[in-house]
């Protein structure tokens, strides 16, 4: 008896390797990893960061639209899209180029950037991505939401005070299972 209940386990953590690529991918997708890779390269950030908030964003599905019209892995809106492309000296952009994974991530990360340019804190930036960063400067200048003007104390909105914990929960697993 001792020796089957043996075997079982032994089966059983044989089946678990064999399958761990499977598993991490239901869990916590990481497809598109090169352009994760060389997109947090060229605008310096965390890759991990960015993979948990393309997680967060659309689960890794490239042909993601949300109810807002944000498209594509790092559902950005098509306002965003177009701003930052100019800014990026992108010819010719059109909304339908978010839906490609490279042009997707590209932009995603150079608003990362360029909010982390702005505000400097990982919770900023990420409050920002979603709520707009009109809607964080106005929290920063309002006593009820920041004492020192330069961190929240207070996030009105609850959504953005969820997606920054999910981004960070899933930074955790990224972190821990392919960094």
């Amino acid at each position: 008896m001792k020796f089957i209940r043996n075997m079982v386990i032994l089966g059983l953590i044989v089946f678990a390797v064999l399958n761990i690529n499977n598993i991490k991918q239901a869990v916590a997708p990481f497809n598109y990893s090169d352009y994760i890779m060389e997109y947090s390269q060229k605008y310096d950030l965390d890759p991990v960061m960015v993979s948990a908030v393309i997680k967060t964003e659309s689960n890794f599905e490239a042909d993601a639209v949300s109810s807002k019209n944000a498209y594509g892995l790092m559902q950005i809106t098509k306002e965003t899209a177009h701003w930052a492309a100019g800014k990026m000296g992108i010819d010719d952009f059109t909304t339908d180029m978010l839906m490609d994974p490279e042009t997707n991530i590209m932009i995603g990360c150079w608003y990362l950037d360029n909010l982390d340019k702005e505000f400097g804190s990982t919770d900023l930036v990420l409050a920002a991505y979603n709520a707009g960063r009109g809607n964080v400067q106005q929290w920063l200048d309002d006593p009820a939401h920041s004492s020192d003007g330069k961190t929240l104390t207070d996030i009105p909105f609850e959504e953005t005070e969820n997606y920054i914990k999910k981004v960070k929960i899933f930074y955790k697993i990224y972190e821990f299972l392919y960094f």
